[in-house]
Order: C-alpha cells, then structure tokens, then sequence
C-alpha cells in the first residue's frame, strides 16, 4: 500500500465528511495493529452477511482464522469480500439532536480473500496472531497438532483498498445553539481490563505471565 493522501480506488472514496478519512499506509496499518475485532461482510446465497472474527496484519496484509467448518470462510474464499475494524471512543452530545454525534476510529479494507494452504504458512500465521495479542505465549503453550491445523482455515487479503475514518474532539453545534442552557460534551469510553479470573485447575505455583499481568488493549 502506498504513501498516498489518495483514495486507492472509487470504492475507498469517502464520499461523507472526507476530512475524517486518511488513505495513507501509517493511518491504515496503525489502526489495523490495534483493533483486532473486526467484521467482515461478503455474499451468502445471494445474501449479504456480516460476520465478526478476530483480525492481525502482517507486513501488507490482513488475516482473519476460524474452523475449517466455517461457512464464513468457506464462502469468502476466493471471493471479494469486505472486511472493517473498529473501536467506540466516546458519546459526543450537543445542543441539538441532529449534532449529536460519536468519537470512533475505523479502518475499511476491500479485496479479494485467499486462503493460507501450507501447514507451515498456516502455523506461523497462527503464532503471529497469538503472539500479536500476548508477547511470547505461543512459545509456552503445547504445540499445535496436525489434526488442529488441519481444522482451522485462515484467509489473508492484500491491503490495497484501504480507508481509515476518525473522529476525535467535542460537538460542533450550530452557532445560535451555543446560546442554550444545555450540557455539551463528551462521554468518553475506553477498553478496561478488569481483575484477572485464573483457571481453578491451574497448577500450583503456576506463575501468572507478564503478557497477562501486563495486558493493555487499544
């Protein structure tokens, strides 16, 4: 994906409050790198659907696994599909219905899905995935069986058409309207990573790690 401030293709376009939107590599991979819910949508019986999975880039590309047995992946397979990441900021409220409005980052990628087929491509991406989420783990956990490799698909996509959108800051009310005794403001949201729940048949004297101990998300 290149450098451009240019929308790589008409489908990329925002067509709506464009300011918002960013083409270039660093916007488009810095959100992928940290919203990893993503949902992607793509044809089903001549249908539309929307799926939600978990998504990792590596280098030019995008990821997203599941069961072999997935009519997500199964359908997406060689087929285009649209795959968007994002993440709720806050409740922006203003003076008036009609501004009132959200903080968001999002990124939207289009193209054509294609399946990982060797055993080795497929495992490595897997550890990148885990890994991605928690330094190191996959280097503590039993190794993958071939019976597990062979139950799990994995599609990447080229991130060619790409478009992220973000809206930062408080609301934007009509002129006259700042004049109204109404609250304006945001309420904002962010990811919270609660008390750690350990599994009741750990081992004693199991230590917790630090890529759990120290667990940030967004």
């Amino acid at each position: 994906m290149s450098r451009s401030s240019e929308a790589p293709s008409e489908r990329t376009r925002l067509r709506r409050l464009y300011e918002r939107g960013a083409y270039d590599q660093e916007s488009v991979y810095g959100l992928l790198d940290v919203l990893p819910l993503a949902h992607v949508g793509y044809v089903l019986d001549g249908a539309p659907v929307v799926t939600p999975t978990f998504q990792w880039r590596e280098g030019d590309h995008v990821y997203w696994h599941g069961s072999s047995a997935s009519r997500m992946l199964r359908t997406s397979e060689g087929a285009e599909v649209c795959l968007t990441a994002s993440v709720l900021d806050g409740f922006v409220l203003a003076r008036s219905g009609f501004h009132h409005s959200v903080n968001y980052r999002s990124v939207t990628l289009f193209g054509t899905a294609r399946k990982v087929e060797d055993a080795d491509a497929k495992e490595a991406r897997l550890k990148a995935f885990v890994d991605g989420l928690f330094p190191g783990r996959w280097e503590m956990l039993r190794a993958m069986t071939a019976q597990e490799l062979k139950a799990t698909t994995i599609l990447s996509m080229p991130i060619d058409e790409a478009s992220a959108k973000v809206r930062t800051g408080g609301p934007v009310d009509d002129e006259e309207d700042y004049a109204l005794p109404v609250w304006a403001g945001v309420i904002p949201l962010a990811p919270q990573v609660m008390p750690l729940e350990a599994d009741p048949r750990n081992l004693d004297g199991v230590e917790v790690p630090e890529h759990v101990s120290g667990f940030r998300f967004g």
